[in-house]
């Protein structure tokens, strides 16, 4: 199967970086896994835990069945979004930009960006419940402890994917094991559980059923991601794989395997929790709902005293692992949607920044005991937006004409159909439920009519319009935008000449390199700045010159250059700029008018390239001119 690349690859700097095509017979499946062990984590993370626990101890097993659909149906929308990333090379929110108005991607991508902060805030209230049974930290602390944990995911991401799923996998043995152990050990009814699996009405109407479809759906919420629909599709296209008919169906048999163990794993976790929750709680009539502060109690059969340690232990496992996918899909939804390419650890502290306060408002208006319903509110969140991911992911894998042999069969289409209609229908009872609720306290609330209702409306409007709009315009092949453009036709190629080039100096043994290649751009016709900013606290905080001890030598030892660049017949000056990096370089090369930018990089990695290599990053975006970026030789 041919298929012209247009679009930016998804996650780029680790796409298809793992080869499929050189292991053989069972190494070939082994080159395959991974992917869905990363998805997986989101159906073990915090908010996971509070609706097992809040449903297993308010309704003992009978919430066992919704765990299961649920897992179902996360089951089959996985394996359609690894499909669409392995047959057309396109993430989730790449073809929906493809599909969609810019307008409505807009929304999309909010939506979408809401269901990332929802599935934070759920972790960062696991993570500090989590130091505070380890350290009796308070949790208004841990909750704003959690922003440090950007420098560990950046670690993470530069260490490879493979290093990045083999860290994953081992927080998800780390989580399982406890919760399976403990499952067996305390004995759970067999025939109760049994009894779980079938399906209870959850629409009779009383308070007790309002309050199980509420839990259920925040279950639903918590199983079937819809952030780790964008995620999955993307995750695939890290295998490199032959583009045939023969490989692209391979690669869909090997990843379904991948998919339906992690999925199975994480579906016994999930349960495993649900179980000892009503064992533990609702056998014994403990609590209506067990907060998740309590569910370290659920381990001190086998680990007495030690409980506390190993519950937060698993909780912060948890947490981390699913921060480091929050964040992948956070720079998905925003590539994808918006076009949009901001540095990861950037996105990270405002999507964590965004989670934060709605906990820090919850301890400091509700107390502590409200955090345990607002991670289960934010699995309602979650579970909200899926209509959102779900109704375009089923019209894209539906179609025949850019999916091919590879289109998801007329069964298949039905199943996804009825999950989907599921999922929309619970949401718009809990929805509609709930404004009723509200009404009936305050019939008379401003803020009912002129902002939640329309709200709701035009939310309604939306989902209605993205089932529509690939129904009518079933054929459209031309992307809106690519991140990078459409490739140009090459014709012939005139030689570029440099008059003026900028170089940057930091009076580093890097400088004779970042030197040298400036000359072999423009050699002796073409004129050389050089570029030093001098850094002290009174350059920045004035901004300007300020002929301190330190700025006066670095005037000294910028000349020395010069003179011994003009002894060897080249043309050069000096360019002192004050300040803050970027924005002195940039100043210095517009003033100047210089043509092209040669920048020494320092080649660090992870805390100081957040210091250093920001300003290589900000001149290249500042600047409308080339910029050659020389790395120093390893020594």
């Amino acid at each position: 199967m041919s298929k012209k690349h247009t679009q930016a690859q998804s996650l780029a700097n680790v796409h298809s970086t793992v080869d499929t095509n050189k292991a053989t017979g069972w190494k070939r499946l082994l080159a395959f896994i991974g992917p869905a062990y990363l998805v997986s984590v989101g159906y073990m993370d915090p908010g996971n835990w509070a609706t097992d626990i809040a449903g297993g101890s308010a309704f003992g097993y009978k919430l066992i069945w919704v765990l299961f659909a649920s897992n179902m149906i996360a089951l089959l929308l996985q394996s359609l979004a690894a499909r669409l990333g392995i047959v057309r090379g396109l993430d989730l929110a790449q073809a929906s930009k493809h599909n969609y108005p810019p307008f409505v991607n807009f929304w999309l991508y909010i939506l979408a960006q809401i269901a990332i902060i929802a599935c934070d805030l759920a972790e960062i209230i696991g993570m500090a419940i989590g130091l505070k049974l380890l350290f009796n930290l308070p949790l208004i602390w841990g909750v704003s402890l959690t922003i440090t944990d950007t420098v560990l995911m950046l670690w993470l991401m530069n260490k490879g994917m493979r290093k990045l799923e083999g860290f994953i996998v081992s927080m998800i043995f780390i989580i399982g094991l406890s919760f399976l152990i403990e499952m067996f050990i305390v004995k759970p009814d067999v025939m109760e559980i049994a009894k779980g699996f079938l399906p209870n009405n959850l629409f009779k109407g009383d308070k007790v059923s309002q309050q199980m479809l509420y839990i259920a759906i925040g279950i639903i919420g918590a199983t079937v991601m819809p952030h780790n629909l964008y995620l999955h599709s993307s995750l695939v296209q890290t295998r490199k794989i032959n583009r045939t008919n023969e490989g692209i169906r391979s690669a869909i048999k090997f990843n379904l395997f991948d998919t339906t163990i992690a999925l199975n794993l994480a579906f016994f976790v999930n349960a495993a929790i649900l179980i000892l929750a009503a064992s533990a709680f609702f056998r014994n009539g403990y609590f209506e709902v067990a907060e998740i502060q309590d569910a370290y109690k659920l381990l001190e059969h086998i680990f007495g005293t030690t409980a506390p340690v190993l519950f937060a232990v698993a909780l912060i496992a948890s947490g981390q692992s699913s921060t480091i996918t929050g964040t992948l899909a956070g720079q998905i939804i925003m590539e994808g949607h918006i076009n949009l390419r901001i540095e990861p650890w950037m996105r990270r502290l405002l999507t964590r920044l965004l989670a934060i306060l709605p906990a820090v408002f919850t301890i400091l208006h509700y107390g502590e005991s409200g955090l345990g319903g607002l991670i289960i509110l934010s699995q309602v969140v979650l579970s909200l937006q899926l209509g959102f991911a779900v109704i375009p992911l089923i019209h894209f894998t539906s179609d025949k004409k850019r999916m091919g042999d590879f289109a998801i069969s007329t069964k298949v289409k039905i199943v996804a159909w009825a999950s989907a209609i599921l999922i929309v229908s619970l949401n718009a009872k809990l929805v509609v439920d709930q404004v009723n609720e509200w009404l009936k306290e305050s019939p008379n609330s401003i803020w009912m009519y002129a902002v939640i209702i329309p709200v709701v409306i035009g939310v309604g409007l939306l989902l209605i319009y993205v089932f529509i709009r690939p129904l009518i315009f079933k054929y459209r092949e031309t992307p809106n935008y690519v991140p990078h453009g459409l490739a140009e036709a090459l014709d012939e190629m005139d030689p570029i000449t440099y008059h003026h080039i900028g170089i940057t100096i930091d009076f580093s043994k890097n400088d004779k390199d970042t030197i040298r290649h400036a000359m072999m751009q423009g050699g002796k016709r073409a004129k050389y700045t050089l570029i030093h900013v001098v850094e002290t606290a009174g350059a920045r905080y004035h901004g300007t010159e300020v002929m301190d001890h330190e700025t006066q030598s670095d005037v000294d030892n910028l000349d020395k250059y010069v003179e011994e660049i003009k002894t060897l017949g080249y043309h050069a000056s000096a360019q002192i700029g004050y300040g803050f990096p970027a924005d002195a370089i940039t100043t210095v090369v517009k003033k100047q008018e210089v043509d092209f930018l040669v920048m020494g990089s320092h080649g660090h990695k992870v805390l100081k390239d957040l210091i250093y290599g920001s300003t290589v990053d900000k001149v290249r975006h500042n600047v409308n001119i080339p910029v050659l970026i020389v790395k120093p030789p390893k020594r």
